[in-house]
């Protein structure tokens, strides 16, 4: 397919005008017109990168792109290689933040709720989400439940009480929504990342809290994305995990 007919497509399904994001959505390295194979991936880090140079791929489509607020502008060092790399080798990169955690299908909120069969209540549009498990459980099996589904152990900072039935989750780093998860009146709240002072607030406004990984709540949805372009549009689709810890 053409890349321009790609980008358009991703574009207006993920209704990127709606966000306003630290990074640009959509078409971020320009490569060759044709895109046939498509390399899929949390970061645009190197590994991915030289991943999709073996595979031949077309484009790259991942949640962290390059050129983000507040960076140095100069191509140098570290992003010279990686976008190098890119234009050598014909490459496409195409980046989607915010659209990507928020989107109602394949966003990485979306997947995180089905994944832990949360049944959706959330009161206000937005990237934070408020949800109902099918019957409540110990705070101990939910954060096991968690780990599990996401094959890396969530940090517990205990703040409620020992049963939990209502869940408001935000992915990637969005520990900062704490205050609102409990206004929400969530038993438990779960982001990727923590701070200092997440242990305090979590005490104080009285819910759990877990820490589940950036990258581990950020898998499913470019993933998603990946296999819905795939089945669309015939593309060969490839999904690269390159392994982070944090």
């Amino acid at each position: 397919m053409k890349r321009s007919e790609l980008v358009r497509y991703i574009n207006n399904f993920l209704e990127i005008e709606q966000y306003k994001d630290y990074a640009p959505n959509g078409l971020q390295v320009e490569g060759g017109e044709e895109i046939n194979t498509i390399v899929t991936g949390v970061t645009a880090c190197q590994a991915l990168i030289d991943e999709a140079i073996k595979l031949k791929a077309d484009a790259v489509l991942v949640h962290h792109g390059f050129f983000w607020k507040n960076e140095p502008l100069s191509i140098v060092g570290m992003k010279q290689k990686r976008i190098k790399s890119l234009l050598v080798n014909n490459i496409n990169l195409l980046g989607y933040h915010l659209p990507l955690d928020g989107h109602a299908e394949v966003g990485n909120n979306a997947q995180l709720g089905k994944l832990w069969q949360l049944k959706d209540i959330t009161p206000e549009p937005g990237l934070l989400r408020l949800g109902t498990l099918p019957a409540a459980m110990s705070v101990e099996d939910f954060k096991r439940l968690v780990s599990d589904s996401l094959g890396r152990e969530a940090l517990h900072l205990p703040g409620g009480k020992d049963r939990v039935k209502t869940v408001a989750w935000c992915s990637g780093g969005a520990q900062h929504y704490i205050t609102q998860a409990a206004e929400w009146g969530a038993d438990v709240y779960i982001s990727g990342e923590v701070s200092e002072q997440t242990t305090h607030l979590a005490r104080e406004l009285g819910l759990h809290y877990l820490a589940a990984g950036h990258h581990a709540t950020e898998t499913l949805g470019v993933y998603c994305l990946g296999v819905h372009l795939a089945e669309r549009f015939g593309v060969v689709h490839h999904h690269i995990d390159i392994e982070n810890p944090v």
